[in-house]
């Protein structure tokens, strides 16, 4: 991760090793199950860490001058082609809340079942559990809240 983040095999050894003494210095003594999700967080922190330093470095190289042999970054001045225009964004703008709308339309159980499984991410086992109600429940709510949506939005969705 640091090697694709910085671009460069040298910074990213030191953001590594730095990552490492942190995890030892700080969480030696927790279980060692939990020291794989602790050093990724070490690790993107100091990634962060890293680009807002280069940040601030590049800022001074601007006010001072590049040394000599320092090119453009390509990356940074390359055109960003998945950027969507102001015409697409507003398309997008008026999708949504067309949903907004057809889903205040909806029933409660309806609105919940569907949030609950699309927003959330929830199974149906959980959507059950949290709506209070059973499984086969929530796939009847949730099977009309997409009829219904699909009704009302058309080929949009």
């Amino acid at each position: 991760m640091a090697m694709i983040a910085t671009g460069n095999r040298d910074e990213a050894l030191d953001i590594l090793q730095d990552a490492m003494f942190k995890l030892v210095e700080k969480y030696a003594q927790r279980n060692p199950s939990e020291w794989g999700p602790l050093f990724t967080t070490i690790l993107q922190s100091r990634i962060n860490d890293w680009y807002r330093r280069n940040q601030v470095r590049n800022k001074f190289r601007i006010w001072f001058g590049s040394k000599d042999g320092e090119q453009e970054d390509l990356v940074q001045s390359a055109e960003d082609e998945s950027a969507r225009t102001p015409e697409q964004l507003l398309q997008a703008d008026k999708r949504i809340d067309e949903l907004d709308h057809a889903l205040h339309e909806l029933p409660l159980r309806q609105q919940q079942a569907f949030l609950l499984r699309i927003w959330e991410g929830y199974s149906v086992d959980e959507t059950a559990r949290a709506m209070k109600c059973s499984s086969g429940s929530v796939k009847t709510h949730y099977s009309r809240a997409i009829h219904s949506l699909r009704e009302k939005l058309g080929e949009h969705w």
